[in-house]
């Protein structure tokens, strides 16, 4: 089967329909601008299931006391605006570990792009990983295979060996992977993070984050009653 053809079939998988889980509301979280941020429980068993995934990045403090996850489109538009933010929280508190998963569902350009990114994740750090997912999210235009290769070799790395490794035919599997978690956690949008047994469905804004994150750091929750 062709490379093309093989996109095509994932990104059909990648369209199917998301189970309908939610629980929305759950808690009374409120963004930045005031309007209420969509979010339900998720089984905790499913949320561990994340850490276990193939082809996640763990940035910040791996041994941090609180774990956010992020479920992203490389072409997300709303992904890439949060994309600042979310690094300055990471760099500003020193016991947030943020786990990036990557959830292309916006299109065969964004499967490609996905592609080189789990390839360059394979081979570098975790660090350099981060700067090279920055950059993408700070580039304008569509993301696809050949800019991301592009920030790859920005970055130093050879882009024969990422092209090669993006090739790679179990990368395929490692996608309908994170699609069928991402189903499980009823992660409808991008995008998506799920922190101490919540799911949120949407950004909320730094300041809501950075709200949610010390909720948990002090009583274990999203939210402390």
């Amino acid at each position: 089967m062709s490379i093309l053809a093989r996109l095509l079939a994932v990104a059909v998988l990648l369209a199917a329909p998301v189970a309908a889980l939610a629980d929305e509301g759950y808690y009374p979280i409120k963004a930045d601008d005031g309007e209420t941020i969509a979010n339900h429980r998720v089984p905790v068993e499913i949320e561990s299931q994340v850490e276990q995934a193939p082809g996640i990045v763990v940035v910040g403090n791996p041994h941090g006391d609180v774990t956010l996850i992020e479920f992203y489109d490389v072409n997300c538009p709303f992904c890439r605006a949060a994309s600042p933010e979310i690094e300055a929280l990471v760099k500003t508190n020193k016991e947030l570990r943020l786990v990036l998963v990557p959830f292309p569902v916006l299109g065969i350009p964004s499967i490609q792009g996905t592609r080189v990114e789990l390839a360059v994740a394979k081979l570098t750090s975790a660090a350099n990983f981060y700067k090279f997912h920055r950059m993408l999210d700070d580039s304008r235009g569509v993301v696809d295979g050949s800019k991301a290769l592009a920030a790859a070799k920005a970055i130093g790395l050879d882009q024969k060996k990422v092209l090669e490794a993006a090739n790679d035919d179990k990368l395929a599997d490692v996608m309908k992977a994170h699609l069928k978690l991402g189903d499980a956690l009823a992660i409808e949008a991008t995008p998506g993070f799920v922190i101490k047994g919540v799911a949120l469905v949407g950004y909320p804004g730094p300041k809501a984050m950075a709200g949610i994150i010390a909720s948990v750091e002090k009583c274990g929750a999203v939210v402390c009653e």
